[in-house]
């Protein structure tokens, strides 16, 4: 390790050591708000809340995104509801640095933050942490998406962009984390009811696309409340701006689920919960995140489970207990059959990828955290620490022609142990100054199955050290940074996929620096109203890092590899995001803008290879709406302008797969109504239209055309007892 990354290293521990250590006199004199209170004070400013002032989950205090010395973005229900998503990678288009990669099929997107991330290179989906509800997800397959689910199921989802955050969540974050947050009882249970049910349809026109919902909410008593929804949602595949269509894009699939929150003693709350996504779709294309015809069809069913346990308790009347536990299992699985392409003899005669097959990943996770708080007259001291455990297996089993079970080299399996430690010290001083060091120390050991050939068990350990500052001139102007360490471990995949495995690959590393400032007015134009701007600047060098090297410069171009992880020496990723936003009684306005730069940096890099092609160009994403509150009425206007890419050898306008795309902008409108009083009362409409004047474009990170224009309308009642 480094000096400087020592340096730092002892810089966090000196700073946590002083802080824990300093005086609690005059803790019981200071009457200081609850947590939730001091956010809700802020937010009562104006009486409404923009989206950089949406509360942040995390340790310690409670904070508003615009407070946060790290690139935060909230992404609620009210917004859910107005995009009308039929993917879940259609809810974070609005999030700056944030991509949806592969394809717009519901089983081949893939997630990119700040150019980490693409459907092509199996060790993607490791670099940001997917949870849901606390879940760690993860999944990977050749030619398909990483994450499976529907939208319905959520009523948030919280991205936190950059490296910083692997401290609490876990090692190798190198783009960031992304949460999603399940719907509860008591987001239905009206003030004086026990009870609620949910109905809601929706039509999309691009092609055909239908959502039946139901929730059911009940309040047993004041101790007790559950919730079971269940949603079907189904589409034709769907046509380009100029009138292609795209083949395979069509899907069915039904998600529900079950949870029940339950009060324990005084403060305490235990919730359980169970979701399921499935889909069964017969002669779809074999590769899923983008389309390959060359590959054939397959039968193809993808179940994904999520259960979580999880405890919380405050102890309000101590403050150095503060607990959070959760246990968590996540099983996903995909059963292949009728594979491949006879005509040009892709058959499991000539290749086991074509035989029927069961692939899966099961993990079982824990953890434990706990807060501790001292208090002055004019500080505040939130000590956090605790320990995560997961355990995965990776799975895969083929069969030949004659039903006997076969080696499977390029999916192998095993299992992957993690096991962590973690601590973050958040102290505040004066309301003012915001210090928050971290430290995590996570090891993890790597075990081939016997059906892996080659295969040698290895463990390692990885370090995660951070600090990070917030200060605030007064309520308008504050200046913050943050200084990150993380180190990825080498999955099962990259280590031990056949014919060439790379034994001998080494830990991705992370230095990520960012700073920026904050700036909050009120009142500007009429009483209440509101404006906030977060600019962030950061800069991540990443040593070693993990890649299919390309076979040849053709295939470069075209995105194909060939078998072999390598480790490339370096890269360097760099930008800036913007982030404004207005409110007020009658108008809203957000903007987005996001320059990021992916560069290899080895010596031995070429023009050909100087760009990372999982670099998304720069983009501006633009929101303005208005309201009518007599009539509870919400509209806007959604717009992106994206630019060419940064390396013009991946320009061309007429490409309609690869890596390649050309400058565009796409426009949709909104409407929702959503009476409070009268007749109508308990009903929701949204309207709405995507891609307004049916552009012909294609994101980089998408490897097809989008959609063209679309049409889409959701109601939905309520009813309460």
């Amino acid at each position: 390790m480094g000096r400087a990354v020592q340096n730092r290293a002892a810089l966090c521990a000196a700073a946590m050591a002083a802080f824990a250590a300093m005086d609690t006199v005059g803790a019981q004199e200071a009457d200081i708000e609850s947590q939730d209170e001091q956010v809700t004070a802020e937010n009562d400013k104006t009486g409404r809340v923009t989206q950089l002032q949406r509360v942040v989950i995390g340790a310690g205090r409670e904070k508003v995104a615009i407070d946060t010395p790290q690139a935060v973005s909230v992404v609620e229900q009210e917004e859910i509801d107005e995009a009308q998503p039929q993917t879940v990678g259609e809810v974070l288009r609005r999030v700056p640095g944030v991509n949806v990669s592969g394809s717009e099929r519901a089983t081949g997107q893939t997630f990119n933050i700040r150019g980490i991330g693409a459907p092509e290179s199996a060790n993607e989906e490791g670099r940001i942490i997917v949870t849901v509800d606390g879940a760690q997800k993860y999944y990977e397959q050749y030619r398909m998406g990483g994450f499976f689910s529907d939208p319905e199921l959520y009523k948030k989802v919280e991205v936190l962009r950059g490296p910083a955050s692997s401290t609490l969540y876990g090692s190798g974050a190198l783009g960031g984390v992304i949460n999603f947050t399940t719907k509860d009882a008591s987001d239905f249970i009206a003030q004086g009811d026990t009870g609620a049910l949910r109905l809601k349809g929706a039509f999309n026109s691009n092609r055909n696309g239908w959502l039946g919902s139901a929730i059911f909410a009940q309040r047993l008593n004041e101790n007790a409340e559950f919730l079971l929804t269940g949603n079907y949602r189904r589409a034709d595949s769907y046509v380009t701006g100029d009138g292609s269509e795209i083949r395979s894009s069509d899907f069915a699939a039904w998600s529900g689920l079950a949870k029940g929150t339950f009060r324990v003693g005084d403060e305490g709350t235990l919730r359980l919960s169970y979701q399921q996504w499935d889909s069964d779709a017969d002669d779809q294309d074999y590769a899923q995140v983008g389309t390959e015809p060359l590959f054939g069809t397959v039968d193809r069913h993808v179940v994904d489970k999520t259960a979580v346990v999880s405890y919380e308790n405050p102890f309000s009347d101590n403050d150095l207990i503060d607990l959070k536990i959760s246990a968590s299992f996540s099983d996903t699985t995909v059963d292949q059959t009728d594979a491949g392409n006879p005509d040009f003899g892709l058959t499991c005669a000539t290749s086991t990828v074509f035989c029927d097959a069961e692939y899966g990943y099961q993990t079982w996770q824990f953890n434990a955290q706990n807060t501790s708080e001292w208090r002055g007259a004019n500080w505040e001291n939130f000590l956090t620490y605790g320990w995560q455990t997961s355990y995965q297996i990776r799975s895969a089993t083929a069969f030949d022609l004659s039903g006997a079970p076969i080696a499977y080299g390029h999916h192998p399996e095993g299992t992957d142990l993690k096991t962590g430690l973690f601590v973050q010290n958040e102290f505040i001083w004066n309301d003012r100054l915001t210090l928050i060091p971290g430290l995590r120390l996570d090891y993890r050991k790597l075990s081939p199955d016997s059906s892996t050939t080659l295969a040698e068990e290895s463990d390692d350990v990885a370090f995660s050290p951070k600090i990070a500052a917030l200060y605030k001139f007064n309520d308008t102007f504050s200046i913050f940074g943050s200084v990150a360490h993380t180190e990825r471990f080498p999955t099962l995949d990259e280590t031990f996929s056949t014919p060439y495995p790379s034994l001998d690959l080494t830990k991705e590393k992370s230095n990520n620096f960012e700073a920026g400032f904050a700036v909050s007015a009120f009142d500007l134009i009429q009483d209440g109203d509101g404006v906030q701007l977060k600019t962030t600047g950061f800069y991540n060098d990443i040593t070693d890092l993990i890649y299919r090297q390309c076979s040849s410069a053709s295939s470069c171009l075209a995105g194909g590899y060939d078998t072999q992880y390598v480790n490339l020496r370096s890269a360097d990723i760099y930008g800036v995001e913007i982030e404004a936003a207005y409110d007020s009684d009658f108008v809203f306005a957000n903007a987005a803008y996001t320059y990021t730069i992916g560069k290899n940096t080895s010596p031995d890099a070429t023009p050909l290879t100087e760009y990372l092609t999982t670099v998304a160009p720069h983009e501006l994403k633009l929101t303005l709406g208005g309201k009518v509150p007599q009539h509870d009425l919400r509209f806007g206007w959604n717009a992106r302008f994206v630019a060419g890419p940064q390396d013009s050898l991946r320009e061309d306008s007429d490409a309609t797969s690869g890596r390649y795309s050309s400058a565009f902008d796409v426009h949709d409108i909104f409407v929702a109504w959503t009476p409070k009083e009268g007749a109508m009362r308990g009903w929701e409409v949204h309207g709405g239209i995507d891609n307004l004047f049916d552009r012909q474009y294609k994101e980089f990170l998408m490897n097809d055309p989008a959609k063209g224009r679309t049409f889409k309308l959701s109601l939905a009642k309520q009813i309460g007892w």
